[in-house]
């Protein structure tokens, strides 16, 4: 059984805990400070909790020392606190930050390490980086790489419709910062929340616009071999415009602790929710210009006699599939890991990757 250390109780470390407990070859010790969100964990003997701070060095080091692997689900602001420690400690690293500053502190980090640095293993980055890949790789030379994500109500009840599924902090951060693309082959930075874009799937009407961190590092792999990448979250239309007016017109970009607050106040989680994911690559095969897609939605469901989330499912299946190719020799055992480098069939094939493969189907 190995020993592997989980940073963040939350909404998704409380289903990396219940996935990685209960198929028995773990054995998971879970830090957070808040005991509500520890006293949550699923009980069993192969699960320890700790109180630590994670500023807190000399204890986070004395934690992670002996562990087989630290995987964080904290927010994205101390995230780099763990990594930090985990290349002090010599320990793996797994992170689910999309935030861009953070993964080249991690990159760095793994320059001279002995162990593996795999940060973005969620959802977006994470799983969609590794099918948007997939097809890439199937082409003779690329044009388009168009890569959409959303973490969807499935029963929208507000103007902005809208509920929290995941980290809000992480949401705004992305609502905020500038994007990554290549552009007519031009690596480039553009806008959050512009760009917008309408369409449907299924009988059903989207919006997709700009926001950052979720292309991860396909941007550096893809640089000089694709005229145009991007990415952009999905939402139901007229979230964009309502975001846009708080963000900047109320400029609640510049206050965002009170827009936080208004959030957690105003709009409840939701564990009734689809995760979209529609990735678009064309290209040039045996000189023809071909379209491929890969589309897929997954909805909330029981898991061990619970009901998770569809964010809280692929969130974690992405992180805790990642681990397991670690630890079965599947994986570089070190330097930094890209997402890109996970091939889509040992991710599918695996049996936390079957979250996703279960879908298909449908």
């Amino acid at each position: 059984m190995k020993e592997v250390m989980l940073l963040g109780a939350g909404k998704i470390g409380a289903i990396i805990t219940e996935l990685l407990s209960s198929c028995g070859d773990y054995h998971v010790t879970v830090v957070d400070l808040n005991e509500q969100n520890l006293s949550r964990l699923p009980k069993r003997d192969n699960v320890q909790v700790k109180r630590i701070d994670v500023t807190d060095k000399e204890a986070l080091l004395k934690a992670m020392r002996g562990q087989f692997a630290v995987l964080s689900a904290m927010p994205y602001q101390v995230t780099r606190n763990v990594a930090m420690a985990a290349a002090e400690a010599e320990v793996h690293y797994l992170d689910l930050t999309e935030d861009v500053e953070t993964t080249n502190i991690v990159k760095d980090l793994a320059k001279n390490s002995k162990k593996a640095f795999i940060p973005q293993c969620g959802l977006a980055p994470g799983f969609i980086t590794i099918a948007a890949y997939e097809l890439a790789k199937k082409f003779d030379s690329l044009q388009n790489v168009h890569m959409r994500v959303g973490a969807l109500p499935k029963y929208p009840s507000n103007a902005l419709k809208y509920n929290l599924t995941w980290s809000t902090d992480g949401l705004i951060n992305e609502y905020c910062n500038p994007c990554e693309a290549i552009v007519e082959g031009e690596l480039t930075k553009v806008p959050a929340l512009e760009e917008l874009e309408e369409f449907s799937l299924d009988g059903v009407d989207y919006e997709a616009f700009n926001t950052s961190g979720g292309l991860g590092t396909l941007c550096e792999t893809l640089n000089d071999k694709v005229c145009n990448l991007n990415y952009r979250t999905v939402r139901y239309p007229g979230h964009r415009d309502i975001m846009k007016m708080l963000l900047h017109d109320l400029r609640l970009k510049d206050r965002q602790d009170l827009l936080k607050e208004i959030m957690e106040e105003a709009l409840p989680i939701t564990f009734q929710d689809v995760v979209l994911v529609f990735v678009n690559v064309s290209g040039k095969k045996d000189g023809m210009l071909v379209q491929e897609s890969y589309v897929n939605k997954v909805y909330s469901r029981e898991i061990n006699g619970k009901l998770w989330s569809a964010i809280q499912i692929t969130t974690a299946s992405g992180i805790c599939t990642v681990l397991d190719l670690l630890a079965q020799g599947k994986l570089a055992d070190k330097g930094f890991i890209k997402q890109e480098d996970i091939l889509f069939d040992d991710f599918i094939n695996n049996r936390f990757g079957q979250y996703y493969a279960e879908q298909i189907a449908k």
